[in-house]
């Protein structure tokens, strides 16, 4: 089937191509061929297009003044190479003397791009390519790329590339430039990626237009982190919590009609059922927010009657807090002798864990919590309200940070800042700087001294013994 659009000599309109086919490894069947007049080269613009919307081939045929074709340019994309080059532009000076196989070199083209893939195993995994924007320095973008990485390895995701790019203003709508943009359409069907992972908070109107003009999928850091609880949630609070979080940041965001409804938007027939839909999904989720809130309620009540329990039986109580993976759980097993389920992936304990722990002058209840990170989404603070109440019944709250962790001091302020904001200032706090046995002993005395903290292993009990004192010396 062959498609003509009539433009002009500046620009033509290419439809939405949305519904054509597509797939990791896979162009859109589709070769753009127009013409100049003016003797000119494939455009910026013709570029842009050929990679945003994964053409098989862009090609501009010059016209002489007698309206004769005369020289051509084409340009394809290619796979992954040592270059880093997106695409590559061909002149033929005579039309007459074009000689290609095209639909041979589109077979092999396609099989190379799906080569990424085969590349990498039999690895089942989704793809996916992460990218940051914004002001921050290199480092800390890096950095920050980093976890992020570590957060789509735990939701059981294959990065397979990442991408950054600093700017002084970012655009609030459209956030990267179309060129960047282009780049990062090629670079993911270089990969073999289908889904895209940016490492800030996206605005809905931001998803659609990115959504729109790459035809990829699309998810920022607070949608991953809501992955992750997901699927970490085991008990029925749990489960609440995580569903109330997701809940709430799909609220403002269901704003988007399907495509039937939007021919019904406007004027004549787009009074009805389009908008009726759309308010009909929201009326259920606010009904379903408004139940799962209740039920919260129901579980706060039922928590601070236990709480009231342990506070008639005279026990202490020891609040374990701090960073994802930092090593909070270890801690508590080997202080008393558990099992509470550890792992070197982030948030594995969503539900607060309660143990007896015996010190020498008395016993204590000792309380392993959610971990923090960095920008902790707003909506999950919220729903685990009820979770997070048990830090202001604590006597004495025991910050483990993780002191082999490059971003270690950044890592103790976010926890902190986290800390502030649920208004625990006054409770006291020891600093635990865990996994010392990863560095020297210089190195470990100098960074405990300087940060006021107490180092230990947690998975060595003698290394212990530093930090079961200053316990006794707050609690009794």
């Amino acid at each position: 089937m062959v498609y003509v659009v009539v433009g002009n000599d500046h620009s033509i309109f290419i439809p939405d191509l949305s519904r054509l086919r597509s797939g990791t490894g896979r162009l859109k069947g589709l070769r753009c061929i127009h013409t100049h007049l003016h003797g000119e080269p494939l455009s910026q613009e013709d570029l842009m297009d050929l990679a945003l919307l994964k053409l098989d081939l862009m090609l501009c045929l010059n016209m002489n003044s007698k309206g004769i074709p005369a020289d051509l340019y084409y340009a394809h994309l290619l796979p992954k190479n040592n270059s880093g080059q997106s695409w590559i532009v061909e002149h033929v000076p005579d039309v007459g003397r074009l000689n290609f196989n095209f639909s041979e070199f589109i077979v092999d083209l396609e099989a190379e791009l799906a080569k990424t893939g085969a590349d990498l195993g039999i690895d089942e995994r989704e793809r996916a390519v992460l990218m940051s924007v914004g002001k921050a320095s290199k480092r800390e973008a890096e950095e920050s790329l980093e976890e992020l990485k570590e957060l789509a390895i735990t939701s059981n995701l294959l990065v397979v590339d990442s991408i950054i790019q600093r700017k002084t203003e970012v655009h609030s709508r459209f956030l990267l430039g179309k060129g960047k943009l282009s780049e990062l359409v090629v670079r993911s069907l270089q990969a073999g990626a289908d889904l895209l992972i940016f490492d800030g908070e996206l605005t809905p109107a931001q998803v659609r237009v990115l959504t729109d003009h790459t035809e990829m999928k699309i998810i920022d850091r607070n949608q991953l982190i809501l992955d992750i609880f997901a699927r970490r949630a085991v008990t029925r609070e749990g489960k609440i919590q995580v569903e109330l979080a997701q809940l709430r940041y799909l609220l403002p965001r269901l704003i988007t009609k399907n495509t039937a409804m939007s021919r019904l938007t406007g004027g004549i027939g787009g009074r009805g059922p389009g908008e009726t839909k759309l308010e009909i999904n929201r009326r259920r989720v606010r009904e379903r927010i408004a139940l799962l809130n209740k039920e919260l309620k129901e579980i706060r009540r039922q928590r601070k009657e236990r709480r009231k329990r342990r506070g008639n039986r005279g026990f202490p109580v020891i609040s374990i807090v701090g960073y994802t993976n930092a090593g909070k759980s270890t801690l508590v097993n080997t202080l008393t002798k558990s099992h509470i389920r550890v792992s070197r992936r982030l948030f594995v304990t969503l539900d607060p864990t309660s143990r007896c722990l015996r010190l020498k002058q008395g016993e204590v209840i000792i309380t392993d919590t959610v971990g923090f990170i960095k920008d902790l989404p707003e909506d999950l603070l919220k729903a685990f309200a009820a979770t997070l109440e048990e830090l202001h019944e604590a006597d004495l709250l025991v910050h483990v940070a993780d002191i082999s962790n490059p971003r270690l001091e950044d890592q103790i302020g976010s926890v902190d800042s986290i800390l502030n904001g649920l208004d625990l200032t006054q409770t006291p706090t020891i600093l635990v700087l865990n996994k010392c046995d990863r560095l020297n002993k210089t190195q470990t005395t100098c960074l405990a001294k300087r940060l006021g903290g107490i180092p230990i292993s947690a998975i060595n009990s003698s290394t212990l013994s530093g930090l079961r004192r200053a316990m006794e010396d707050v609690i009794f």
